[in-house]
């Protein structure tokens, strides 16, 4: 079973940043997709930025220009840099994987593919 754990939660305010970093467990041939996802209270979970196995990224159009993903194979980590924080990106932040699309960063599956493993979230607030 793949466990993936968030870390770098918190509060801010408008404008600032915060760094959110997913480790998981190495799957057996290290090929899999990452992404990151949020939910705000009393909405529906949103896909926020996937990066592929072959490094290729897609982000939502509320965060494009703002946050970006990176990940550390070695590590086994998936970075996920928030900048220009608004208070409209307060919610939940959970990081996903999944190894049967390995190669998953489309905006088709950002709206839509529902990943593997999934961990359990980080809370993230933006104050104005």
């Amino acid at each position: 079973q793949v466990q993936l754990v968030e870390s770098g939660g918190g509060s801010v305010q408008a404008g600032g940043s915060l760094t959110l970093s997913c480790s998981t467990s190495r799957y057996r041939n290290n090929r899999y997709c990452m992404g990151w996802y949020r939910q705000a209270p009393g909405k529906r979970r949103e896909g926020v930025a996937i990066i592929g196995n072959d490094g290729k990224t897609v982000y939502s159009d509320s965060v494009k220009g703002r946050f970006i993903v990176s990940k550390d194979n070695a590590k086994n980590t998936v970075v996920l840099q928030l900048n220009n924080l608004k208070p409209e990106d307060t919610g939940t932040y959970s990081c996903a994987s999944d190894y049967i699309r390995p190669n998953c960063a489309d905006s088709w599956s950002l709206r839509n593919y529902l990943m593997t493993y999934w961990g359990k979230g980080i809370l993230v607030t933006v104050s104005s």
